[in-house]
């Protein structure tokens, strides 16, 4: 397994965009990286070097300025290729907790 494979913080972020509700943004447009920062309780830098990744992979959006608005795009998400790593660490719902995502009420 390459180091990406391995990336715990890449697979928080990467997993919380992809389940992204609007309830869970206070902007129409996505998440901020310092919301985003405060609700995985993760360093604004760390979360920052994660959605930079993401966006290389091209399977997020950046919206606005200031604040820069992230959201995941799933159209291109779909079309990556099932051998890239970043895909395949997503993809890898072994250790998830979706009641962290979903509501089952």
């Amino acid at each position: 397994m390459s180091a990406v494979e391995n990336d715990i913080d890449l697979k928080k972020v990467g997993l919380e965009l992809m389940f992204l509700t609007p309830e869970k943004c206070s902007r129409e447009g996505g998440i901020s990286a310092v919301e985003l920062s405060k609700a995985l309780e993760m360093p604004l830098d760390t979360v920052k070097k994660k959605l930079k990744i993401l966006l290389d992979k091209e399977i997020i959006r950046v919206y606005g300025i200031n604040p820069k608005l992230w959201k995941f795009d799933e159209f291109k998400f779909q079309k990556m290729d099932e051998d890239d790593e970043v895909y395949r660490l997503l993809c890898n719902f072994d250790d998830v907790d979706f009641d962290r995502y979903f509501s089952y009420n």
